[in-house]
């Protein structure tokens, strides 16, 4: 079998936790917490026996923080990618973080509306394009390997199912959690989703 036609397995997880700076949603800012820190360190032993490739990463902090501790510990290179942030609040950012100004357009976009725009910021369609971009990217550069990448709650809520024609449903993901996606030229196929705690 030719390289062309060796899936990559995309091992896909949220950042851990993180604090914020600011009382105001900002995209930016977020170190990781003690727990966080714990979290990409436990991420990494999960994956010890799999012979990771590499780890790519948003350029955020917090998923930096959590790309570099898990890599470290993998004993491979990390990547930063500016596709792989979380989705851009727009107009949005500088609201008070007791609300959450993202639930209504992050709900239609749930929903299907991918065309709704955030005020100055982006559309579903926009973050599932820029998401399909990067990953494709990634599963280009590793055929036949497997690969850690850290990116977003929100981004990766949205766009995984879609790109991976997963049945409708909550889908949550949380921190340090993974989704492990096959992907090869006839496309993607999701091998796992961890289950997100009850509220």
């Amino acid at each position: 079998m030719s390289s062309l036609q060796c899936a990559t397995t995309l091992v896909l997880a949220r950042h851990g936790e993180a604090e914020y700076e600011s009382s105001t949603w900002e995209v930016e800012g977020g170190s990781l917490t003690r727990v966080g820190r714990e979290q990409a360190a436990g991420l990494a032993d999960r994956l010890s026996g799999r012979r990771v490739a590499h780890v790519w990463t948003s350029t955020l902090a917090r998923a930096v923080q959590t790309a570099e501790i898990a890599a470290a510990r993998l004993g491979v290179g990390v990547t930063t990618r500016n596709d792989l942030v979380e989705f851009d609040l727009g107009d949005l950012a500088g609201s008070p973080r007791d609300t959450d100004p993202c639930a209504a357009p992050y709900g239609a976009w749930l929903a299907g509306d991918l065309d709704l725009r955030i005020p100055g910021g982006e559309s579903g369609t926009d973050v599932v394009a820029r998401m399909r971009g990067v990953l494709d990217e990634i599963v280009d550069a590793h055929r036949g390997e497997t690969v850690l990448v850290v990116s977003h709650g929100g981004a990766l809520r949205l766009a995984v199912p879609l790109l991976a024609h997963l049945d409708s449903g909550p889908h949550r993901i949380h921190n340090c959690a993974t989704i492990e996606i096959e992907a090869d030229d006839d496309g993607w196929v999701c091998r796992s989703w961890d289950p997100a705690p009850e509220d």
